[in-house]
């Protein structure tokens, strides 16, 4: 393909396209459409170009990767950064964009589920970060300074979220220090439509 080819966004436009896709995107259960395989976004700085590759954002069915939807199924896919959706009848599926974890050594992956849900989360690094960062504040209150943005999905996992971030530019890149995140506007409505009791699965 040739450079003239690529799509390029500029960061507006791939947010207005992001928030389409969560916010109004329910597919059957058995949907396997393209959304845009390899859709590359690029920012344009005064400096430098900064790219972010979101490769293989399509839909998929459950079926490989769960036995059943009870409860609901997200499925997070580190590779091409998109969260999945279903809901427990297969009526309501939701492909989001994402962050992941900056390296693979922070990268978690397996089966869990949500344990707990929480509006206006507050925030305090782990051991693991704060020997890593000494810098960091021991607490963040909830609030626009919050690194879990507005709701966060608790794993069973310790210290693993799933959550959203006052941070957009995080969203599609490797960015976080193991968790998940996603814009506010899709965590609110993830967070509407699973419970306690999702079942998860990190690939």
């Amino acid at each position: 393909m040739t450079k003239a080819r690529f799509k390029t966004l500029d960061r507006r436009a791939f947010l207005g396209a992001a928030t389409a896709l969560g916010a109004g995107f329910a597919l059957p259960a058995m949907a396997q459409s393209t959304i845009d395989a390899g859709m590359e976004v690029r920012e344009e700085t005064a400096n430098t170009n900064m790219r972010r590759n979101i490769s293989s954002f399509r839909a998929l069915d459950w079926q490989p990767y769960f036995d059943n939807t009870k409860n609901g199924a997200i499925l997070v896919d580190t590779i091409s950064r998109a969260l999945h959706f279903w809901s427990e009848d297969q009526t309501i599926y939701r492909l989001y964009p994402t962050s992941v974890p900056v390296s693979e050594d922070l990268t978690r992956r397996g089966r869990t589920e949500v344990i707990r849900k929480v509006e206006g989360p507050t925030w305090a690094p782990t051991p693991a970060m704060k020997q890593r960062n000494p810098e960091w504040p021991d607490f963040v209150p909830a609030g626009p300074d919050n690194p879990l943005g507005t709701h966060a999905l608790y794993l069973s996992w310790q210290y693993y979220r799933i959550h959203g971030t006052h941070d957009t530019r995080k969203i599609g890149r490797k960015s976080s220090n193991g968790c998940i995140g996603l814009y506010n506007e899709h965590i609110k409505e993830l967070f509407g439509l699973s419970m306690v009791g999702t079942q998860v699965l990190l690939i």
